[in-house]
């Protein structure tokens, strides 16, 4: 128990946990259009770390304070790894991403994404989708845009669910009920998969093919009264199988 619960303090509770899924997401990407780069990845995953530390630890005062000069010190040092390694124009497509993170969360803000009724699933998938198709690619792929965006937002309906009860702004299972919102989920999966099936390398697919079956099956069994690993770690981890599964089938071969 106590090494579950250490697990989950400096894992989970700290950001690497989504911060890891999100990069490997990407880097499975990067493999299939093989265009591997250690500097792309640590951008990556940079990004989504210091963007996840942000929106958590915004509202906390003198903590907040030590999390912004972190921010600040991320930021220069993604700049700069852009700069070294790539050119102006990877660097406009990161800051673009970044000021769409602050715009969804943001509480110094007037008005951000995130109170806007329904929309916080489909701008989380967003984001996502931007970087695996946009930032880390020479040319915008339309074809990993939309499985990334439709299955990332799939995946951030299981969390509305485990939410619902506390949220203050109105989401998919309070509007439509849980089930209603399974079932949107599964059909987002489902187009996810099909694309995948027809734009991407035959062992790409297979290994997206095995991820969406997992994803359904948690799906399935995503409840309110779930406990708080089943989504913070199980659901969460989805979006890295992707990358598992590829790099266990080359081992495996």
């Amino acid at each position: 128990m106590n090494s579950l619960n250490l697990l989950k303090k400096y894992l989970i509770d700290s950001q690497i946990f989504v911060s890891l899924m999100g990069t490997f997401f990407a880097v499975f990407f990067m493999f299939e259009q093989n265009i591997i780069k250690t500097p792309t990845i640590a951008l990556i995953f940079i990004t989504y770390f210091s963007g996840y530390l942000y929106t958590k630890y915004q509202n906390t005062g003198k903590l907040f304070y030590k999390i912004l000069v972190f921010n600040i010190v991320s930021g220069i040092i993604s700049a700069a790894l852009i700069l070294y390694n790539h050119n102006e124009n990877r660097l406009l497509k990161w800051a673009v991403i970044v000021v769409l993170g602050l715009l969804y969360d943001s509480t110094f803000l007037k008005f951000f994404v995130r109170r806007i009724p329904l929309f916080k699933i489909f701008y989380v998938g967003l984001t996502w989708a931007l970087i695996n198709s946009w930032l880390i690619l020479p040319e915008f792929n339309p074809e990993i845009f939309w499985i990334s965006w439709l299955f990332i937002t799939a995946l951030v309906l299981p969390f509305d669910i485990r939410d619902m009860n506390s949220d203050t702004v109105v989401t998919f299972p309070q509007l439509i009920g849980v089930q209603r919102t399974k079932y949107l989920a599964y059909a987002l999966v489902f187009v996810s998969l099909m694309i995948s099936v027809l734009f991407l390398k035959a062992d790409f697919a297979f290994a997206f093919y095995i991820t969406a079956v997992f994803t359904f099956i948690l799906i399935y069994f995503s409840e309110n009264s779930n406990r708080e690993s089943y989504f913070s770690f199980w659901v969460e981890g989805c979006s890295g199988l992707p990358f598992l599964l590829i790099m266990l089938r080359w081992l495996i071969n």
